[in-house]
């Protein structure tokens, strides 16, 4: 599984020109399910999401508090092109995005564990398979990657989620 989050002043998710979904300031999140992936890397990408230190504490200490600290909002947005392989040629590949029924079940996990993980009127969520305009307001700008893999064999490091961060 592979999740971009974006600290934002708010957010929101516009379908068939309606607004589905909107959140003021917290955390953006697009997420995204590849082959192999199972409610295992979704719970622990879930509560990463949660977890991660983005704001300033009142003293000024840097990367301090969570979402939940800062009585923040989350909004969930399924988005498989963030699996895409540009390696050959002009045109995006897919073919290393879970498949639909499978997509939108685990999609659907990750989404209600977050919202566990927190409180269910601060968590909304996109639309599966829809054409979706997200609009946002990014705070810092602060964007990061959160990948968590399938435990490969006599390699128990790697389902653990990792960040990249990127401020630019």
């Amino acid at each position: 599984m592979k999740a971009i989050l974006q600290r934002v002043l708010s957010a929101s998710v516009t379908v068939d020109q309606q607004v589905v979904s909107k959140i003021g300031k917290g955390v953006l999140v697009f997420a995204a399910m590849a082959p192999g992936d199972t409610e295992k890397e979704a719970e622990s990408l879930a509560a990463k999401v949660l977890k991660l230190k983005l704001w300033d504490d009142e003293s000024g200490g840097r990367w301090k508090k969570n979402v939940q600290d800062i009585d923040g909002e989350v909004l969930c947005v399924p988005q498989f092109t963030l699996l895409a392989s540009t390696k050959k040629g002009s045109k995006p590949d897919f073919h290393g995005a879970m498949g639909g029924d499978e997509a939108r079940r685990l999609y659907e996990y990750f989404f209600s564990r977050v919202q566990a993980g927190y409180s269910p009127d601060k968590v909304k969520n996109g639309v599966f398979q829809a054409m979706m305009e997200v609009a946002l307001v990014n705070d810092g700008p602060v964007t990061l990657e959160l990948v968590a893999q399938p435990p490969k064999a006599n390699n128990s490091s790697q389902d653990r989620p990792q960040a990249k961060a990127s401020t630019s």
